[in-house]
């Protein structure tokens, strides 16, 4: 008997499904890929989206940022549903509700978590930071807890040090020290502090971070000094060339932008001082004044320094 040929298989773009028959169907050929799927969408109508709502049977998606991971846990009639008939029956209902609110934290370290939970949902608000540093933030402090490295530590030098590390993933430009200004730990000891507990974060949970380039932290600061666009242009050339020229090794990248924002301004006649631009970036004055002295003699760029 003579070998049929192999069949070529089916390009998963040309597959359909059927609803009514249960099956997924090659469009080209007609063959039957695979019988007997569950489907997964509504078997019910809805034409405004409040219905839609109504009747749906799902959550919201998993939010690390949420107690209990966003997942609630509902005992009794749904809201717009019948009522618990009976006065003994309600009173059930009610006391296993407040029974469910109240014992939602069980234990030491998911009240440690609920609390830190509300400290980085605050401080992402007051910083405007997006919500997958947020969430990245969440995730790693409930990593931390559940490794026990939040244990006998500060949990707002444990939050601030999640909050950055996500920021540094997510590749978001603010520095250490805005962080610290946020949880009013400007002292050498409180930053030193986050500085560990950051360290600790990234050797005992395996981050991989990231290295933020100068010019994230360009449009940052030249934006707070009210600087046009045409020096946040210039300054981002300015530290292309300093790359190049290999000056941004072992640089912190927020010095190195902040002296590369004041170069440009001065270019442009637009006086700003040393002082103004170390705030706003978040160095001191010494570091943008190394900065600029180390720029400015390897391009020779001829402005006139302002202290």
């Amino acid at each position: 008997m003579e070998d049929r040929p192999e069949r070529s298989p089916c390009s998963p773009d040309r597959i359909v499904f059927d609803p009514e028959r249960g099956v997924r169907v090659c469009m080209d050929t007609g063959e039957v890929i695979e019988s007997h799927v569950i489907g997964d969408e509504a078997e019910w109508r809805a034409y405004t989206p409040e219905e839609k709502a109504r009747r749906t049977r799902v959550g919201s998606p998993i939010s690390y940022s949420k107690p209990n991971l966003g997942v609630d846990v509902f005992v009794g009639p749904r809201e717009g549903g019948r009522r618990v008939k009976g006065l003994g029956r309600r009173i059930e209902s009610i006391r296993v509700q407040r029974g469910l609110r109240m014992g939602r934290a069980v234990s030491s370290i998911e009240k440690n978590i609920n609390q830190a939970l509300r400290i980085i949902d605050e401080v992402v608000a007051r910083l405007e930071l997006p919500y997958q540093v947020k969430e990245e933030a969440a995730r790693l402090y409930r990593e931390a807890a559940s490794k026990g490295l939040t244990r006998g530590r500060s949990i707002y030098s444990m939050v601030a040090a999640t909050i950055y590390a996500a920021c540094r993933k997510h590749k978001v430009p603010i520095t250490l020290d805005e962080i610290a200004q946020i949880f009013d730990m400007r002292e050498a000891p409180a930053k030193r502090e986050i500085a560990r507990n950051y360290r600790l974060l990234v050797r005992d949970l395996g981050l991989e971070i990231p290295v933020i380039e100068p010019e994230n932290f360009v449009h940052r600061i030249a934006s707070a000094l009210n600087l046009p666009d045409y020096v946040v242009v210039d300054a981002i050339k300015i530290v292309k060339r300093v790359r190049r020229l290999g000056l941004t090794a072992g640089k912190d990248p927020s010095g190195l932008a902040a002296a590369a924002v004041y170069l440009a301004a001065l270019k442009h006649g637009l006086r700003k001082t040393q002082k103004e631009v170390a705030q706003i970036a978040g160095v001191t004055e010494v570091t943008v004044r190394n900065r600029y002295k180390e720029i400015d003699k390897v391009l020779k760029l001829g402005t006139s320094e302002q202290g």
